[in-house]
């Protein structure tokens, strides 16, 4: 094969598929067949416009959680890597430029230049392929590369690499999650679901979820995965948390609801001397009210966090590899590459019904 096929975001809210011919690989860079990719909980508001740090530089493929197998690597790549071409592998979101300050100081999630998956970078260049709504997935040297063996099914792999990984960065690196403390989680969704199992792999107890009544599903599963107390935002969880602590409320919250309503209710959820982490992107131009006297008063630590790195990669392949929960069950759909716009539209949310659980796209399937 010369060349691959990709669906392209041409335009805020119009998807197409395109044909970009293989790139060149050189000594230190490499290109990988896509077997799986996620559809993240973002990617409907990147294929609608939603700004974040930058304007989207449309065309664009979207495409950032990714599993898939090395078809070609130099020597100099396949040696930093520690892979062989046939291996399967993660390839995180983010690789930053190595340059800027951020990249220099080890934080290149947050590189200046943004350089990352699926989000950032557009296609109208060679060597066009950054993201995994394709065939297959361009690796420029600093892309970080996580090789998983078969032991790791593709599905496993495209929940290990994204939303697990955020989970251990976000809720145990940095929030801190430890033994025993009371730890409540805003969304049930699919990183709502994530964090359920880091947080209760932790040894927090108990570990509350909330979620809406159409998210019956969702919570039953946060149940499987381990919540104590799955509650619907129509049963006042605020009074549900009171009285399972005893007044002292959670010492860890996490909002990953995507909409303000959630942030203000972690506040509410949180103790004195809690720690709140704010991943959700509610958008750029959303003004998202919050009483921070309570913050104040409680003296609360408000964190911002964004995606998976290294480590926390390395330590979900690791969680996953003890098999102690259903992750399967956590895929409802599966959607070929051609019907890529549908797999993203069903995550925004546009059809009727319950929602999904979590989405992927497969190249591969007809």
């Amino acid at each position: 094969m010369t060349k691959s096929r990709a669906m392209v975001v041409t335009e805020p809210g119009k998807m197409e598929m395109r044909e970009y011919p293989l790139p060149e690989i050189h000594e230190d860079d490499g290109l990988l067949k896509v077997e799986l990719v996620g559809v993240c909980g973002s990617d409907p508001g990147i294929f609608k416009g939603k700004a974040a740090r930058a304007p989207r530089p449309y065309p664009l493929i979207l495409g950032h959680e990714i599993v898939g197998r090395i078809h070609k690597a130099g020597p100099k790549a396949r040696s930093r890597w520690g892979v062989r071409e046939g291996d399967r592998v993660i390839v995180e979101y983010a690789f930053g430029c190595g340059e800027c300050p951020a990249c220099l100081a080890g934080r290149y999630t947050t590189c200046k230049r943004m350089l990352c998956y699926g989000s950032m970078i557009g296609c109208a260049d060679p060597p066009h392929l950054y993201g995994a709504y394709a065939d297959y997935l361009y690796l420029p040297p600093r892309a970080m590369v996580h090789r998983i063996g078969e032991d790791l099914s593709p599905e496993l792999g495209v929940l290990t690499g994204a939303v697990l990984g955020n989970g251990v960065r976000w809720l145990s690196r940095m929030g801190g999650c430890c033994v025993g403390q009371t730890v409540a989680i805003v969304g049930p969704g699919q990183q709502g679901m994530a964090a359920t199992i880091v947080a209760g792999d932790s040894g927090a107890e108990p570990i509350m979820v909330v979620g809406l009544r159409r998210d019956k599903k969702r919570l039953d599963l946060c149940r499987e995965f381990g919540a104590h107390l799955a509650i619907y935002l129509e049963d006042d969880p605020v009074s549900v948390l009171n009285e399972a602590t005893g007044g002292a409320m959670a010492e860890l919250v996490m909002d990953v609801s995507g909409h303000p309503s959630g942030a203000a209710l972690a506040l509410d959820l949180a103790g004195v001397g809690a720690t709140v982490v704010l991943p959700g992107l509610y958008g750029a131009a959303t003004q998202v009210p919050l009483l921070l006297d309570k913050a104040i008063f409680k003296e609360m630590k408000l964190l911002g966090v964004f995606s998976q790195d290294f480590a926390s990669v390395e330590a979900a392949i690791k969680l996953a590899r003890r098999g102690n929960h259903p992750f399967a069950k956590m895929i409802s759909h599966r959607f070929p590459l051609e019907k890529a716009e549908e797999a993203v539209r069903l995550v925004g949310g546009e059809f009727q019904g319950e929602p999904p659980l979590k989405v992927v796209i497969d190249p591969d399937l007809s």
